[in-house]
């Protein structure tokens, strides 16, 4: 890649950024996630109790992205037809008609994804994990780019069913949303509550920056992002430690080292960087792996959590050195 292709990325991962700020407050680590799994063309999954800004972050990345946006709210009653699409008979022309879902957008946000059973939540597997849905036996390609982002509440809530093992592995990263600092929430009330009435979060001030092409030339770039032998093998050695590391009973598979680089690699370019850092590899390795591996029961009953686990992985697994 040319300096000038790369500083221009640089420059437009800037100013999304700068964008998605005027609507979301604070949360400057779940945005730049968010940012490097588009910039990797992977699917995000956002977990968080209710009222932390999940899909306000969702509808402002959404706001600057010239592309087809869609929301999908996931109901109990949802149907996997009402994500997918159907075919109906048309009566003036005496033939079946595709009807297409919400599925077939650029940018779909699953709101409350776990607040439907497993058969709906199944809806949109191949979508993730093929860019394709099939309809009465053909096959239907979705638009390029795509990208799901879905919301959850925390499983232990009431109404909630826990997402498959294989439709948490189709989302690239899994981002645990905190309560904002004091001074984010100061600002937050501040924002929500000067001269407006009620309490909806307004992405107006949001512009849009990027087109879909401008999407699809940006992930092509991160994938040209340099990844040293050394900086490949500790990724892979991360993975394969969780596999039989203390207090997982399951360890992350193959698409996990894959993942980890994709991440890195955009992470770098947020960053500035033409090539990858072990301490970007540390970075992606939470939101990449924490939903990829389970905690043995023992583990679960000393309180232990995935991310403590897997911040004591990576503590005692040594970096390569430049």
């Amino acid at each position: 890649m040319t300096p000038e292709r790369f500083n221009q990325a640089v420059e437009i991962v800037r100013r999304l950024r700068e964008e998605i700020s005027r609507a979301v407050v604070g949360q400057t680590e779940t945005v730049n996630t968010v940012l490097a799994s588009l910039l990797a063309g992977g699917h995000v999954l956002l977990e968080g109790v209710p009222g932390l800004g999940k899909t306000l972050l969702v509808r402002a990345l959404g706001k600057t992205f010239a592309g087809q946006f869609s929301r999908i709210q996931f109901t109990p009653d949802l149907m996997p037809a009402d994500v997918s699409g159907h075919a109906f008979l048309d009566l003036k022309e005496h033939q079946f008609t595709l009807r297409r879902g919400p599925i077939f957008a650029n940018l779909v946000l699953a709101d409350e994804i776990n607040r439907a059973p497993a058969k709906t939540q199944a809806a949109l597997l191949e979508a993730m994990q093929e860019r394709q849905v099939t309809i009465e036996g053909e096959a239907n390609p979705l638009p390029a780019p795509f990208m799901v982002l879905a919301t959850q509440n925390p499983i232990d809530q009431e109404g909630t069913y826990p997402l498959p093992e294989a439709q948490l592995d189709r989302f690239l990263v899994k981002v645990l949303i905190d309560y904002p600092t004091a001074d984010e929430e100061l600002a937050l009330v501040k924002q929500i509550t000067g001269s407006q009435v009620g309490d909806a979060l307004d992405v107006g001030a949001v512009n849009t920056l990027i087109k879909p092409e401008t999407v699809l030339a940006l992930q092509q770039l991160v994938a040209e992002i340099r990844v040293d032998e050394q900086v490949l093998d500790y990724a892979v050695r991360i993975v394969r430690a969780t596999r039989d590391w203390p207090g997982l009973s399951i360890g992350a598979s193959p698409r996990g080292a894959i993942a980890l680089v994709r991440v890195a690699r955009a992470f770098a370019l947020i960053d500035g960087r033409d090539f990858v850092t072990p301490d970007e590899i540390k970075r992606a390795a939470l939101p990449v792996l924490r939903h990829r591996v389970a905690l043995a029961p023992e583990a679960e009953l000393e309180g232990l959590t995935a991310d403590r686990t897997l911040a004591g992985l990576l503590e005692q697994l040594p970096a390569p050195r430049a």
